[in-house]
Formats: structure tokens, sequence, C-alpha cells
């Protein structure tokens, strides 16, 4: 029984010969081609390769919080000093009361990280507490 294999030689072109038996008329050889991304192809493999970074930075973010809230770690309450914000008292007046020595600047940024201040602004009554370096030695 005879065979016939379609072969491609060029891209447009074949030709038909009778298949022969036998390991010299196996198939022809391959030619190795070169790998082609396209511009989607690109993006499917930027966002496949980023996906270990964006879990990294999400787990990392979801389990940083705890400490902040916790509370662990930090002083025991009752260790600071307390001032009791008065009518027409500013962040800057109260530092340049408890430190009168040290830069305003620096008692103003240490009074709002400490008491967790979202702005300067206070109200009346409103009890701060004082950095453990400006408030006063009884």
């Amino acid at each position: 029984m005879t065979t016939i294999d379609i072969h491609a030689e060029t891209p447009f072109a074949a030709s038909f010969r009778p298949a022969s038996f036998g390991a010299a008329a196996s198939a022809p050889p391959v030619r190795a081609t070169r790998l082609r991304l396209t511009v989607r192809g690109r993006r499917v493999l930027a966002f496949l390769a980023s996906v270990p970074a964006v879990i990294a930075v999400s787990i990392a973010i979801v389990s940083g919080g705890g400490a902040l809230a916790s509370g662990e770690g930090s002083a025991p309450a009752g260790t600071f000093a307390e001032v009791t914000v008065m009518p027409g008292d500013t962040l800057w007046s109260i530092a340049e009361e408890v430190a009168p020595g040290a830069d305003p600047r620096d008692v103003v940024d240490a009074i709002m990280r400490l008491n967790a201040l979202p702005s300067g602004s206070l109200t009346a009554g409103q009890a701060l507490a004082l950095p453990t370096e400006y408030a006063p030695q009884h």
C-alpha cells in the first residue's frame, strides 16, 4: 500500500512524495523557532510576575497594623504626665509651657504622635498626655 505525505518546504508551497519505510525517511527536521511575545502576552506575564509581590504586601499590611492597635510594648497607663486643654490653648502654647528650653516644633510633633492627633485642633477640657522627656519633673 502506498501513502502520500504532505510536507511544507516553504510557507506557501507543498510537495507530494510517497512515504517510504525506514529510519532515513522519518519526519523531516524541525526548525527551532524563537518565542515571540505579543503585547498582550507581555502584559499577562508581567501580571503573573507581580502577583506574589502584591500578596506579600497585602499580608504585610494586614498583619503589620496589629502591633499599633494592640498596645503591646507600650508604657503602662498613668506613666505620662497629662495636661488639660484650657480655652484658647494651642499645641504650640502647651509645648512652650511644658518645655521652654526645647524647640516647640519637636515638642508639638511628639505630643501629636503620642496622642494620635490627626490635626492640631484642640478642644477645651481635652486631656493630652505629654512625652516623658518633656513632662514636668515632680
